[in-house]
């Protein structure tokens, strides 16, 4: 998929894409309301798309290595102006202490990307749920708990694919 991309002169899409991805999310908490659910839990419906920014930062920082950082930089930069501060700062403390992780398990771990980017999912993606919730004032655990498993699944569809094509012999 990257070769096509560089071919064709989009040779950073997947990183264009995770910084509009960022920025889109970001500004989509502030438009779109939370829901109060049973027991007066206030919960926000864009905790179940979050995962597709995961998913998308996987592939960023494939094509750009460390430098996915200064794309989150770009992204969060872009929200302080689209959100606004509050949540641009909870975006970004969460994605920096959620992408330290996923550093450590790329960085670290000598396993195939699939397994790589399971495991990074599998550490990062509460922290940066419960980091980003608590600093909106959102926090419940059942929002805490969307949030997670969306991009969860997100994840393990990324897992899945890049495994099939491992597991075919083709870079992933």
């Amino acid at each position: 998929m990257g070769l096509i991309y560089k071919e064709h002169g989009m040779r950073y899409l997947n990183t264009a894409l995770y910084i509009a991805l960022i920025v889109l999310v970001n500004w989509a908490f502030i438009v779109v309301p939370p829901v109060q659910l049973p027991g007066g839990v206030m919960w926000p419906p864009m905790s179940l798309v979050v995962g597709v920014v995961f998913v998308a930062r996987d592939f960023a920082q494939r094509e750009v290595g460390h430098y996915v950082l200064g794309a989150m930089g770009i992204g969060v930069i872009l929200s302080y102006f689209m959100a606004g501060p509050e949540v641009a700062l909870a975006s970004a403390t969460a994605f920096l202490i959620s992408e330290l992780a996923d550093w450590l398990v790329y960085s670290f771990t000598r396993r195939p990307l699939s397994q790589r980017v399971l495991w990074s999912s599998i550490i990062s993606t509460p922290i940066d749920s419960f980091v980003f919730l608590m600093m909106i004032g959102f926090f419940s655990v059942s929002a805490a708990a969307a949030m997670t498993a969306s991009k969860l699944l997100g994840a393990l569809i990324v897992w899945w694919l890049i495994r099939r094509r491992e597991g075919h012999g083709l870079p992933a």
